[in-house]
């Protein structure tokens, strides 16, 4: 298989699906390395890693989660988010945008009809488009109105990860005469279609997730993938659990990272604290003990996070036949493994320093990123209603309302 770097520069016209990768595991631990090597740096300029997207892109991983029938790998869910948590050991940025890129193609997998799924699917394997995500249901601001053939959208999305550099884009507009939103996708070029780069969080810095505005921009009934009122079906609010799912191995990814580095740090760097009486500082019992703890914290939520995906594939293979007891319990199991995987990561995050010392608060080695980025992110929604969820879940055998969170 030829190196990532020279497959960039392969041309233009070549198909993903001809690098497509035998192993993709694989392939995300070699991309995660390459990464590794500029993370620190990267995190802090901020700003679009364009070249590392060039290198996912030309990975063939964008195709991961398309099914086989349209040219796609048609790999798991487990197998697609053991590639999330992968590259957010190095780079949770980074696997932030390829996460929420199969976000989308789940969308349009769960939403879209056999057309809208033949022509946008074949068109990023053949293409190689990679996508991001305007679809944010708690920002009201972009409105569509209804016109012969289709809507016009006028309007901001906040918090729109992976739009910068992105080809097309799923968006959500408000319809004021339906009381509803409609989810639709666009090309990022499209006329009136202005993406600003102007995330600027503490963490998450290259996660491309600025505003997206939308200015007389045309959308097609084409290209409407939930008409506003829509009722929607078990299998459909599914795309709320592989975004939760996403980012539970988000949290996972950086929580090992973290690990990782403290574990290399103690083992290589780290001078034992003169009261402990040992050689190195690997042979401290109270530097033994934090490390079980943290082991503790792991363990628990990446068994619940992979149970959770095989449960998310099993009621993916359901289709239309999938109840809504069923996707309750998929509900429940992702919203366990979030929970653990979120205080993982910021516990983790945060205490490695205790071990690792002063020294290794140096800017240069950027290990403060790991508690930052797990900060940012798990402010998506508030973990508190998760746990609720599972209290309810514990006391009366009530499973989550069906939500774009929940």
């Amino acid at each position: 298989m030829p190196s990532l770097s020279s497959a960039v520069q392969a041309t233009a016209d070549a198909t993903p699906a001809a690098t497509a990768p035998q192993d993709p595991l694989a392939l995300a631990a070699e991309l995660a390395a390459q990464f590794a090597l500029t993370a620190a740096e990267r995190d802090r300029a901020g700003g679009h890693a364009a070249h590392e997207r060039d290198l996912i892109r030309a990975s063939g991983l964008l195709t991961l989660s398309i099914p086989s029938a349209f040219g796609g790998q048609g790999a798991s869910w487990q197998t697609v988010l053991a590639a999330v948590r992968t590259l957010a050991a190095s780079d949770s940025a980074l696997a932030h945008v390829f996460g929420f890129h199969h976000l989308q193609l789940a969308g349009i997998l769960l939403y879209g009809t056999a057309v809208q799924q033949r022509n946008l699917l074949g068109a990023t394997v053949q293409q190689g488009l990679f996508w991001g995500n305007a679809l944010n249901p708690l920002d009201k601001r972009t409105a569509a109105r209804a016109i012969p053939g289709g809507f016009v959208l006028d309007g901001v999305k906040s918090f729109s990860s992976g739009s910068v550099g992105s080809d097309w884009l799923t968006v959500s507009a408000w319809v004021e005469e339906a009381g509803a939103a409609l989810i639709g996708v666009l090309p990022t070029d499209q006329v009136g279609v202005r993406v600003e780069a102007d995330w600027d969080a503490f963490g998450q810095r290259q996660t491309d997730s600025g505003n997206v505005h939308f200015d007389g921009v045309y959308l097609p009934s084409a290209l409407v993938l939930q008409a506003p009122g829509q009722t929607p079906t078990p299998q459909s609010t599914l795309r709320s659990q592989v975004a939760q799912l996403i980012m539970t191995n988000l949290y996972l990814g950086i929580a090992e990272g973290a690990f990782g580095a403290a574990r290399t740090w103690t083992l290589d760097h780290a001078r034992p604290w003169f009261a402990s009486s040992v050689g190195q500082s690997s042979d401290d019992p109270f530097v033994q003990h934090r490390y079980g703890e943290f082991w503790l914290k792991l363990r628990p939520a990446l068994l619940l996070a992979d149970e959770a995906a095989r449960l998310l594939d099993a009621a993916f293979d359901q289709g239309a036949a999938l109840s809504a007891q069923e996707r309750g319990e998929v509900a429940v199991s992702v919203a366990a493994a979030k929970v653990l995987a979120h205080r993982a990561a910021l516990d983790i995050g945060s205490e490695m320093f205790e071990l690792t010392g002063a020294r290794s608060t140096s800017n240069r080695f950027g290990f403060d990123r790991y508690w930052r980025n797990a900060r940012v992110h798990t402010l998506h929604d508030p973990v508190d209603y998760k746990l609720r969820d599972l209290g309810r879940y514990a006391l009366e055998g009530r499973l989550p309302e069906p939500t774009p969170y929940s």
